[in-house]
């Protein structure tokens, strides 16, 4: 684990450095992501992902969410009952 030192400096350890390319005098962003922090390298900053990541991207999106809608369905489509049924009940018609 790494310290933040009395000039808010924090060493990255060499094994990280290196699985991501950071050399020295390299500069890097700090983001916050909630209750982390991201520390994202100058170059992976500037890259975007080109258009056939991006849709690639979009169709992994899209195949999880048809699979969320095909469980939202089989667990509303086979009750045995319909939602007005409920509130006919008890009531003279």
């Amino acid at each position: 684990m790494a310290r933040v030192t009395s000039k808010y400096q924090v060493t990255i350890p060499k094994a990280i450095a290196d699985l991501y390319g950071i050399a020295p005098g390299q500069e890097i962003d700090w983001l916050p992501a909630g209750e982390a922090i991201r520390v994202v390298p100058e170059r992976a900053r500037d890259r975007a992902p080109d258009r056939s990541r991006r849709l690639e991207l979009f169709d992994r999106a899209s195949a999880r969410q048809r699979e969320r809608d095909a469980a939202v369905a089989t667990l509303t489509g086979e009750r045995g009952w319909r939602r007005d049924e409920l509130y006919g009940r008890g009531r003279p018609r």
